[in-house]
């Protein structure tokens, strides 16, 4: 129960459950193709009122780097989970050059229930070339395509100057 603690205690506190847990959903965008017919959909009865039968969930949903040294490269792991019925295939659009990111992934399928790695790069270097007497803030959305949606990764990271 959510009510008592380990040692069996009334928590003093409420307890903050996870947004891949809650059912809320990362910044996503639908893609207008709706069915594959070669993409193993599954044809029970019990799932044909369903409609999100294939769904990615991001852990952790954003990522935040925090103060960065220039010229240094920096990196960590962003969990993709495969919350949905099916398989789903997915691919990462590659962020522009100017940014300093880079997204390393396997390539695949990803079963019902199983999980893949992105790791995510960045070389802090400064875009406007000047000094700019402090931090410079660097934000972009890494852009997951998959078979159902796009999903939004916010990246930020500020570089010291």
């Amino acid at each position: 129960s959510l009510m008592v603690d380990v040692t069996g205690q009334t928590r003093k506190e409420k307890v903050i459950l996870p947004s891949y847990i809650q059912g809320k959903k990362t910044n996503t965008i639908p893609n207008k193709k709706i069915e594959d017919p070669a993409s193993g959909k599954v044809s029970i009865s019990s799932l044909a009122t369903r409609q999100d039968l294939t769904s990615f969930h991001l852990i952790p949903p954003r990522v935040t780097f925090g103060v960065l040294k220039e010229g240094c490269t920096y990196a960590t792991t962003v969990i993709m989970k495969n919350v949905g019925v099916n398989f789903s295939r997915f691919r990462v659009k590659q962020p522009p050059p100017h940014t300093g990111l880079t997204v390393m992934y396997t390539p695949g399928p990803v079963a019902a229930g199983l999980q893949v790695e992105l790791e995510i790069e960045i070389f802090a270097m400064l875009i406007g070339g000047k000094d700019a007497g402090g931090l410079e803030e660097v934000s972009h959305d890494i852009e997951i395509v998959t078979e159902t949606e796009t999903l939004l990764l916010p990246v930020k990271a500020n570089i010291l100057c």
